[in-house]
Parts: structure tokens; C-alpha cells; sequence
């Protein structure tokens, strides 16, 4: 480790801060080698044969020097701790704001669980080089200055000794530095890989779960975590040697010192009184040096971190902000795609190719064409995410890249296809819209956008938390908040791409009426497969082949025949044969008037808590863990052990070298003794180190898999209310500190009982007096951790939640980074990470102030009971009951029993933060799983009939219903489609068939057994589901279909492809299947992604499918030929389809209508619609734009 340029940049502002803690380190310094001086020169008083009450005052005045000391040391401790807490938050907000500035088509491109470890734990574990290397550093750097100067004085030749070997102890590691920053990187590589694939992974679980991968996953996550424990010992090695090096250069250096001046005592050189304070100051004078050994360790895994973070601050963006254009007036809001060719970056596919097009000020565009065709990469082009690679993209008539991102972006408002809602309350997803809106215009924008009344219908209203990315709401619901917070923006320009796919007909078209109103007067682009969104536009716009196609209206489009008619014409015609009345809506909106049971799951949990475990239930949790290693463990109990006393054998053979010289007896064997002992202390504890980390860092990669093997049994149930980015901080940081306890606690916890208890035993066996004198002290030093332990405990676990709040945020800050900057919130979001800096730094800073608290009381103690020593040996000297020539090695051995304790308070903050992760590991391990694995049924051959048996069933934490008597029977190898409003129970019925939950009354059977019967595995063997919102790892397109059979041949996987309707794009693809599809499958459309959904339904192949909303977002011609494709897949199968459209479910055997979680009616599509009930008001709503169609 060794001082850092790029680092030290971050320190602006605080610079003189550190010079002061460097002052005042220095003077600790001195005051250090004062006091051990001192307490030398007492003893040549005493070897001089003055009393104890002649040298009263002198006595006083160390213990004055010895209190300063401890004193000083807490001082500069704060003071640096403080710095550092500044410098911490200055950086992690450069690293957010560079993050926000590369903007979402670079970030895009990024791993988001490596970019969220840079943000979080990586300035975390910077904490040590700024709060300690780097003031301990400085320190160093002076000390060797100091050394000579101060012993200078005494013996000119001894200090030219003491300072080569200070400056060998110094310098020496820097001879690895090289090969220690190499290491550094390459760890800091696969942390990064391991964080990003457990995110990916655990975001993931539901999809990994129903295709029954999630344990190949974890087989996967178990390689990333052990090859992240070989890169970390790599990095040790290093470390660890350059730790040796100066642990033996410390030793040899005071061995060495002694042995020249015992050489000029006995040559007559110099006075045995002089002698005597060199033998005191021995190894204490290097103590910097040792200092800086001892955060060697921190200080590498946060030199580490620092390559993660330099490769974000040196990243370059897509795309550079321009600085804000001159603008004599407003700009209007006209739109211009002028000869626009555009592919994105590191791919070959051209997704637009001289496109142009116009859009006049008010003018109402809508944008059709089949998935894929380029409608949402206008969108990022429009709002600068990325530029052409040729031709111009206008607003107001001015070139995108003359004008500033501020100015773009504050005149477009944008519903994503993609809908992002961020961990909050409704009212903060909404209001994100516009910060200083009114309640008042909030419920308005909300009103408009037909979710009101289901908001104000919930117990916490708009304070109600929608979970991470919204989970807590249906996908309609979801959609619904987006849009009142796109309208809340009132901007000239509206974006809505597929802004309504998720949205139910009843609830589509009282928002399209509101629409209506809101887009007059508008420039308004209309993203959409569905006619009804686009059918009343000015103009179409028709994409293919990079190009706009057709233009024109609706009823001209329809006339000319072309691709707007191949796409449309399902929906045209959609209308049966009988006539039916266009039915007014229910009062109130409908489903949208009254609370849909269940639909927001629980109340927010949020972070793990780091509550209940105490020290001695963490120790025996702890232990257990480490069984598998015992025998690394009694290894490192016996060089630990064999360390201390080499250790203090130094002192005690120097002692003994004093005492030959002054009774005239031979100490050369003492000093051939010393030579084969200095060094050996540092190859022991070279040897101690290096054992007890390749234990702890083994048991590491266990505890992470661990942590997502539990992480399996619970998903998904559980992720509903915890957040993803903290369980990456359970699963790095939290993991990654209990390192602590057995690589730098176990062992020397030990040594620290044994050690004090022998030298007791030596100095009682010399004189019960002094051994008396001394217990005092050893015990206050061993019990004052114990007594200030509970509140150092409570803010070391309050931090680690903390910590995990950040991780949560960072998490949704990276991956909803496109919303943010389309928004315009980079700086309000920046002010709340700001925020939660503040509140980490609030709790972080009295823990600093209570541990360096007890290490400067451990200073103290140890300078006072070595004093205390001194006092009762001199008095007992005075009476004749001790020799003289001992008190040196009586000395010497009462202050080295205060070292192993002092080694394990070095260590008492990482202790503390070791217990609030450990109780968020445990908490995590203890759990309850939810779902657990039957004793196994064989169901009988060919379709299985499906039975749900008068279920109900609320979310956890939930009092109202999400289903209600539920009772529903689909015979083997037929359909039943489920329809309902958005939240009426669709989507929680197919997770029940799934067992993602279990009913809380009632049951579901498959093939006549009970699914509670079913190993898990076995139940999802059968079950193929398209779900609603596909999620896609970041791997090839190859890899993610495959995830449905991972042993399916070639012509299976082809098959599915065709089925799926995803040749084309396959042979579009640079790389075809093998081709990268990006982090949650963003290179893809949101149609591509679902067609890539079915194709892993196809491949599939189990006797029972689910369809949920399995083609809401694919164009008419790609739905048709997936529709006949799965067609022909549900031949045989026992199928059920969630939709909204009535092309999806028109054609069931039975049809299911679910309103408010309970079966509102049942029956077929022609005896529903003559009922004239729910399913024909449904079905009306959605007939009524092909009415308008049929009638122009």
C-alpha cells in the first residue's frame, strides 16, 4: 500500500485538516517515545539507588506524559475519522454524479451490480486510507526524522542504526507495489463479477425458479465466489510479505539497536543508563511503522475498490453535454429526424437508416411498427441518450447537440415502455414528475390518469410504498402511476411509448379520453402496436426496414394495403359477428373505484434489520461455521501464540543483555539468541496471517453461495419486501467483514487470555507485589471493552443497516438512471444520496469516538501499569526483595502483556461492524421459508387437469384479500383464459399454480394431487410460464432460452425460435444466438424480449402452460404468428391465458372473469357477451375504437 496521486485529489478542502491530524499523530509520537524513555531513565534512577519518594515528582509527571499520549492519540483519531467521513461523501457523490453524467447509454452498457459496489462499499472501504493509512502515512514518512533526532541525543551510531531500519521497515513493501496493484485490480475484477452476477441473479430468481435453474445458478455464483477468494489471496500474498518485511525489519531493528549499544557499554562508549532507554524505547520507537502494518489490510481491500471506482471517473460518455444555447425565445416544440442512420454501439445491426420525419407544434404523431422496427430507440435519440451516426435529430428547429441536456429534456415528458418506479411512496414516484408540485396537482395528475381512487382507496394512501421497481403494484398499476407522473410534467412534449400496454380496456380508455384532453395543443409522439392509442392521430408513421414506410392516417393506411394494414387488420376486424352495444363503464371507474384486494402486497420492510444476536450467540454461530477448517484454525492458535512470544522474547533477551552487563557477566549468547528470534517473530506472524485469511476467505466464498441458496428457498415471496441492493450489501460487504473475526480476532483472542495470564504468573513467580501492582491495569484494559461494548454494538449494527440503505438506493439509482435523467432529478436524486451519506456518517462517527476511545484508555493503561511496575519494583528494590538488574525484564514483560489486547482493539470497530452483518446474515439464514418441497407425487401420463379449490389468499402483512373463495376446475389439455381489471387477482393466481406462494385457505390440485404434495422442482418440471414482465440475464440470447432445457439439442432450440417468431432477429444479430442481450435484456425491444419468453415456453414443452399478458407488447403480424404457434402448442395442454386483449382469450374453452380477487363469471366469450355482465363491458370498451375504425 503506498500513497495515492488520484485519491489524494479527493481530499481538497480538507487538506489542512490532515495536516493538523499529521501534528498531532507527531506529537502522540513523541509523547510515545517519551514516556518509554522516560520509564528508562526511572529505572537508571533506580539502578542509581534514589528512592521512590525522591523521584515522586518525576513519576507524576510521566504519568502526565503517558495520559497526554492517549489523550493526543483519541484527538488525532477524530480528527482524521471526521476528515475522512468528509472526503467519503465528497466522493461517492463524484462517483454518482459521474455516473449520471455518462448518461444511461453508457451506464446502460455496464454491469449495474459492479457499477453499485463502486458507489457503495467501494468509498466504504476507503474509509481506513483516508481515515488511517493516509494520516499514519505522513506520520511514517517523519518518524524515521524523529527517531534519529531523538536518539541522536543519546548515541549517535544506535540512531544511525534505528533509522536504516526504520526506513527498511518503511520502504521495503513498496518493492511489491507493482505486483500488488496488478493483484489489487484483478481482485477488484471479480468482485466486481461476482456482485454483478448475484444481482443479476437474485432480480432473476422467479425467472430461474419456474424453469427450475436456480440451483445451476448457484452452481455458477459458487465458481465467481471462489475465484474472487484466489484473486484476494493473491492480493495477500503481497500484502502479507510486505507485512513480514517490516514486522521482522521492527524487530531487527531494536535487536540490533541493543546489541551495538551493549557493544559500546562494554567497550566503555556509552553509560548503561543510556542503555536503558534504549532497551525501554526497543520496538515502541518503530511503533508507526507498525501502525501502518496494521491497516495494511483495510487499506488493500480499499485500494482494491479504488480500481472500480477510477474506471467510472475515467469512463467517457456516449454522448457530451453541450453548454446551454443561446435562445433568443422559447423553443417550439417541433420535431425534426432529418436523414437520422443510427446503430448502437458495439453492435452491427442498423436500426435506423435514413429516417425522416417531422412533427408540427400541437401535431398528434403516432409511431407503428413490429417489434424491433426502431420505435423506442427514437425515443433515447429524442432525448439525447445517444446520437446518430449520421444525419440530425431537431428540436424547435436547433440541432440536439447544440443544445444542453437541460434544455432537450425540460420539453419532453416520457412513459417508458419499460415502466420504472423507484423504492418510495406513490406520491414520490408521481411528484417526480414535477418536485414542487401540489398534493392538489398531484391527485389531479393521478385522477387523469385513472388511478386515483385505487390510491386513495389503500390504508396509507399516497404514502403507501410501492416496493422495489413497483413490485407491489400490477403491472397496470404501474403503468398508471408512470403516466400521472408524465403528465404532473405538463411539458410541450409528450412521449408515450406503449404507455397503455399493460393497462386493462376498462382502464385504457377512460386514460385515452384523458389523453385526449391533455394532448391538444401538444407535440405528441405515440409509440403503440395497439389501434385504439394511434387510430385518432394526425399522422401515422409506419416503420420498416429502418425507414418510414407509410405515412398518412388511419383510414388512408387501411385503404393503401400496405404494412400499416398487415399490422392493424386483426384489430380491425377484432369485432364478432353479432352486434353489441358499446357498454358504459360501472360508477366509480370500476375496478379502479375500490380497493383490489391484495394488490399492494405488504408494508415495506425494506433493509435487513441488525437486531437480537449478542456476542456470545455470535460467537458460537461464528464457530460452527468454521468447522470444516479446524485444523487451519489450531494452526493459527499455535503461531499466534509462537508470534507473541518471539515477539516479547526480543524485549526479554534484550532485558537479559542488560542485566549480564551490569552484574559483568557474557550476554554474547543472548545476542546470538536475538538474532535467530527478531526475525523469526516476523516469519511467524507472516505464517499466522496467511493461515488464518485462506481460512476466513474460504469460509467467505461458502457464506455468499450460502446467502443465495437461502436467498432461493425464499424467492419470491421474500423480495417483495426487501431490496435487491441491499441483499448485494449482505451478500459483499456484510459477508466481506466477518473476515474480521476469525482472521484477526479468533486467534489473537486467545493469545490475549494466554499471554497476560503467563506474564502474571513470571512476575508473581519474581514478586507477588508486582504482579499485584499490575493486574489492575491488565483488567481494566480486558474488561473496558465489555463494559462500553452495548454502544458501540448498537451503532456498528445501525450502520450496517445504513450501509445497506445506501446499497438499495445506489441499486435503484443506477438501474432507473433513465428516468432520472429523462426527468431531469440527477441533482435532486444526488441531494437525497447526500442525505443518506449524512445519516451513515451521523451514526459512524460516535462509533469512531467510542472505539478510539478505548484504545486510547488501552494507551494509557499500558504506559501506567508499566509505570506501576516500575514504582513497586523500585520500592521493592529499596528493600532488598528484588534485584535491581530485573526490573528491566520485569518492565519490559508487564508492558508486553498488554500487546495481544491491544491487537484485538485495534480491531474493535471491524468487530463491532462484524456483529450488525453477522445479525443480518443470521436474520437472513433464519428466515422461515415459505414453500418447501413435498414428499413427491406421480402424476399420471399425458395433460394434467387443474383444479383451484376454494383458495383465498392474501399477501404476508396484508388484511384484505388478493383472492376470495376462489373455485375454478380446467379439464386436462383445455384453455381457460382469466380476465379481469388491472389488480383484480390474474397474476396472483398464476404465481399460486407456480407455489411461489401457498394458499392461505383452500387448495390447488394438478393431475388430482395437491400441489403442497409436488417436490418443488418436480411441480415447475411441468408448468411452462410466459409471465407478464420477462426478465432476461446478461448473457447471450443462446444461454437465455436455453434456460428452459439446458440439454435441448440444436434442432429443438431452432424450433423454438421459429416458433417464437425470432429467426429474423436471430439473423439480424451480429453474432446470432450467441449474440450478448445486455443486463435485463436491454439490447432487445420489449417485444423481442417476450417473444424470447415464449421461446422458452416452446422449448419447454411441460403439460401445463401459463400465459400471462404473454403477448401485450408484440406488433399484430409477430402476435398472429406466435398465436398460431402457441396455437399448436396448446393442442393437448392444459393451458391458462391472463390477457387483456380479446384476440388472446376469445377462442378458450372457459373463460374465467376475476373481479376484486373473487370469480365475478365464468362461461364462454359468446354466453358472456349475451349476459351483458363484466366480461362484455370489458370487451366493449376494447371493441369501441375498431367500431370508430369500421365506421371510417
Amino acid at each position: 500500500m503506498h500513497f495515492e496521486p488520484r485519491l489524494w485529489v479527493f481530499t481538497e478542502g480538507v487538506r489542512l485538516r490532515i495536516a493538523w491530524a499529521v501534528v498531532i499523530g507527531l506529537v502522540a509520537v513523541g509523547l510515545g517515545v517519551a514516556r518509554l524513555g522516560l520509564l528508562g531513565w526511572l529505572i537508571g534512577e533506580v539502578f542509581a539507588g534514589r528512592s521512590v519518594e525522591a523521584l515522586a515528582l518525576p513519576i507524576a509527571l510521566i504519568a502526565v506524559v503517558m495520559v497526554l499520549r492517549g489523550a493526543f492519540e483519541h484527538w488525532r483519531a477524530m480528527v482524521a475519522h471526521e476528515t475522512a467521513a468528509r472526503v467519503q461523501k465528497k466522493l461517492r457523490r463524484a462517483v454518482y454524479d459521474r455516473v449520471a453524467a455518462l448518461g444511461p447509454g453508457t451506464v446502460g452498457r455496464q454491469r449495474s451490480g459492479a457499477l453499485t459496489l463502486s458507489l457503495t462499499d467501494g468509498v466504504e472501504q476507503l474509509e481506513v486510507y483516508f481515515g488511517q493509512f493516509l494520516p499514519q502515512f505522513l506520520i511514517s514518512l517523519l518518524t524515521p526524522v524523529l527517531i534519529f533526532a531523538a536518539v541522536a541525543f543519546i548515541d549517535l551510531p544506535v540512531a544511525a542504526v534505528m533509522l536504516g531500519f526504520a526506513l527498511l521497515a518503511l520502504f521495503a513493501p513498496a518493492l511489491w507495489h507493482k505486483r500488488d496493484v496488478a493483484n489489487s485490480l484483478g481482485r477488484q475484477k471479480a468482485y466486481a463479477a461476482f456482485a454483478a452476477e448475484f444481482l443479476d441473479s437474485i432480480q432473476g430468481l422467479a425467472t430461474l425458479k419456474a424453469f427450475g435453474q436456480s440451483k445451476a445458478r448457484a452452481d455458477r455464483l459458487e465458481v465467481e465466489a471462489r475465484d474472487l477468494f484466489q484473486r484476494t489471496m493473491w492480493v495477500l500474498g503481497t500484502n502479507v510479505l510486505a507485512r513480514g518485511i517490516t514486522d521482522s525489519a521492527i524487530a531487527c531493528g531494536a535487536a540490533a539497536a541493543l546489541a551495538l549499544g551493549a557493544w559500546r557499554v562494554d567497550s566503555g562508549a556509552m553509560a548503561l543508563s543510556a542503555l536503558l532507554v534504549i532497551l525501554m524505547l526497543g520496538v515502541e520507537i518503530f511503533r508507526p511503522m507498525r501502525e501502518l502494518r496494521s491497516v495494511l489490510h483495510q487499506g488493500m481491500v480499499g485500494m482494491s475498490a479504488a480500481q472500480g471506482i477510477y474506471r467510472i471517473l475515467d469512463d467517457a460518455p456516449l454522448v457530451a453535454d453541450a453548454p446551454p444555447a443561446s435562445l433568443p425565445q422559447a423553443l417550439a416544440p417541433t420535431i425534426a429526424f432529418e436523414g437520422v442512420r443510427f446503430r448502437y454501439p458495439g453492435t452491427r445491426r442498423t436500426v435506423h437508416e435514413a429516417l425522416d420525419f417531422t412533427a408540427a407544434a400541437g401535431e398528434r404523431i403516432g409511431l407503428v411498427g413490429s417489434s424491433g422496427a426502431g420505435k423506442s430507440s427514437i425515443v433515447r435519440l429524442l432525448l439525447r441518450f445517444y446520437d446518430p451516426d449520421a444525419g440530425t435529430v431537431r428540436i424547435g428547429g436547433r440541432d440536439l447537440r447544440q443544445l444542453s441536456f437541460a434544455q432537450i429534456r425540460s420539453m419532453i415528458s416520457v412513459v417508458n415502455q419499460d415502466t420504472f418506479l423507484f423504492h418510495g411512496t406513490i406520491e414520490d414516484n408521481i411528484r417526480m414528475g414535477r418536485p414542487d408540485a401540489t398534493h392538489a396537482d398531484i391527485e389531479a395528475a393521478a385522477q387523469a390518469a385513472n388511478i386515483h381512487d385505487f390510491v386513495a382507496a389503500l390504508p396509507q394512501g399516497y404514502a403507501t410504498v410501492v416496493g422495489e421497481k413497483g413490485i407491489k403494484l400490477s403491472g397496470g398499476q404501474r403503468q398508471r402511476v408512470a403516466i400521472a407522473r408524465a403528465l404532473l410534467r405538463n411539458t410541450p412534449i409528450l412521449v408515450l411509448d406503449e404507455a397503455l400496454s399493460a393497462v386493462d380496456a376498462e382502464n385504457e380508455a377512460v386514460i385515452q379520453e384523458a389523453l385526449d384532453r391533455l394532448m391538444r395543443g401538444r407535440t405528441t409522439l405515440i409509440l403503440a402496436h395497439r389501434l385504439s392509442s394511434v387510430i385518432d392521430c394526425d399522422r401515422i408513421l409506419v416503420l420498416d426496414g429502418g425507414r418510414v414506410a407509410e405515412s398518412g392516417r388511419h383510414e388512408m393506411l387501411m385503404r393503401r394495403g400496405g404494412v400499416y394494414a398487415a399490422l392493424m387488420a386483426e384489430q380491425v376486424n377484432a369485432q364478432p359477428a353479432e352486434t353489441i352495444d358499446v357498454l358504459p363503464a360501472r360508477a366509480g371507474g370500476g375496478a379502479g373505484a375500490t380497493l383490489p384486494v391484495g394488490a399492494v402486497k405488504v408494508a415495506t420492510e425494506g433493509v435487513i434489520k441488525a437486531e437480537g444476536l449478542g456476542w456470545h450467540q455470535l460467537v458460537t454461530e461464528l464457530m460452527k461455521l468454521i468447522t470444516p477448517w479446524r485444523g487451519r484454525l489450531a494452526a493459527t492458535f499455535v503461531f499466534g501464540v509462537l508470534r507473541v512470544v518471539t515477539f516479547i522474547g526480543v524485549g526479554v533477551l534484550s532485558a537479559l543483555v542488560v542485566l549480564a552487563l551490569k552484574n559483568g557477566q557474557p550476554y554474547a549468547p543472548y545476542l546470538w539468541a536475538l538474532a535467530v528470534v527478531a526475525p523469526l517473530s516476523g516469519v511467524l506472524h507472516w505464517l499466522e496471517s496467511w493461515i488464518a485469511h485462506d481460512m476466513a476467505f474460504r469460509l467467505l466464498a461458502e457464506m455468499r453461495i450460502d446467502v443465495f441458496r437461502k436467498l432461493d428457498a425464499l424467492a419470491p415471496a421474500y423480495l417483495v419486501r426487501r431490496r435487491t441492493g441491499d441483499l448485494l450489501a449482505l451478500a459483499t460487504n456484510d459477508v466481506e467483514l466477518v473476515e474480521y473475526f476469525f482472521a484477526h480476532t479468533v486467534a489473537p483472542a486467545f493469545v490475549a487470555i494466554l499471554v497476560p495470564a503467563a506474564v502474571l504468573a513470571v512476575l508473581a513467580s519474581a514478586s507477588p507485589w508486582i504482579a499485584l501492582a499490575l493486574a489492575p491495569f491488565l483488567l481494566a484494559v480486558g474488561l473496558s471493552p465489555f463494559l462500553m461494548r452495548k454502544r458501540v454494538d448498537r451503532l456498528g449494527s445501525q450502520a450496517r443497516e445504513a450501509a445497506g440503505e445506501l446499497g438499495a438506493f445506489a441499486v435503484d439509482s443506477v438501474q432507473g438512471l433513465g428516468e432520472i435523467v429523462a426527468f431531469q432529478q440527477e441533482a435532486r436524486r444526488g441531494a437525497r444520496l447526500d442525505a443518506l451519506s449524512d445519516h451513515h456518517i451521523r451514526l459512524r462517527l460516535p462509533f469512531f469516538s467510542e472505539l478510539t476511545l478505548q484504545h486510547s484508555l488501552l494507551e494509557v493503561f499500558t504506559g501506567l501499569g508499566g509505570l506501576a511496575v516500575v514504582v513497586t519494583g523500585a520500592a521493592l528494590v529499596a528493600q532488598g526483595a528484588v534485584d535491581a538488574a530485573l526490573l528491566p525484564l520485569l518492565t519490559l514483560l508487564a508492558m508486553a502483556a498488554f500487546l495481544p489486547v491491544s491487537e484485538i482493539a485495534q480491531v474493535g470497530r471491524q468487530l463491532a461492524d462484524t456483529l450488525g452483518a453477522t445479525r443480518r446474515i443470521y436474520a437472513l439464514a433464519h428466515e422461515p421459508v415459505p414453500v418447501t418441497d413435498g414428499p413427491g407425487v406421480t402424476p399420471p401420463p399425458g395433460p394434467l387437469a387443474l383444479a383451484v379449490q376454494q383458495v383465498s389468499f392474501a399477501y404476508p402483512g396484508q388484511h384484505r384479500r388478493a383472492l376470495a373463495d376462489v373455485d375454478i376446475t380446467i379439464p386436462a389439455g383445455k384453455t381457460m383464459a382469466l380476465v379481469g381489471t388491472s389488480g383484480a387477482g390474474k397474476t396472483t393466481t398464476a404465481q399460486l399454480l407456480m407455489r411461489f406462494w401457498d394458499p392461505d385457505q383452500g387448495c390447488i390440485t394438478l393431475g388430482g394431487s395437491d400441489l403442497r404434495h409436488y417436490k418443488l422442482d418436480d411441480l415447475r418440471r411441468r408448468i411452462a410460464l410466459v409471465a407478464q414482465d420477462t426478465y432476461l440475464f446478461n448473457d447471450t440470447l443462446r444461454s437465455n432460452i436455453l434456460i428452459a432445457r439446458p440439454d435441448a439439442d440444436a434442432a429443438a432450440l431452432e424450433a423454438a425460435v421459429a416458433h417464437a417468431s425470432l429467426a429474423d432477429l436471430v439473423e439480424a444479430l451480429p453474432d446470432g444466438l450467441d449474440s450478448p442481450v445486455g443486463e435485463r435484456g436491454t439490447s432487445l425491444s420489449g417485444g423481442q424480449r417476450q417473444r424470447v419468453a415464449i421461446a422458452r415456453a416452446f422449448l419447454k414443452d411441460a403439460p401445463v402452460l401459463i400465459l400471462d399478458e404473454a403477448t401485450s407488447h408484440l406488433d399484430a403480424v409477430n402476435e398472429q404468428a406466435v398465436r398460431r404457434s402457441l396455437d399448436r402448442l396448446q393442442a393437448d395442454r392444459t393451458t391458462i391465458v391472463i390477457a387483456h386483449r380479446l384476440s388472446t382469450v376469445r377462442e378458450a374453452d372457459l373463460i374465467v372473469v376475476l373481479d376484486e380477487g373473487r370469480v365475478a363469471e365464468t362461461g364462454t366469450h359468446a354466453t358472456l357477451l349475451a349476459r351483458g355482465g363484466l366480461y362484455a363491458q370489458l370487451v366493449s370498451r376494447q371493441l369501441a375504437a375498431s367500431y370508430v375504425a369500421a365506421a371510417q
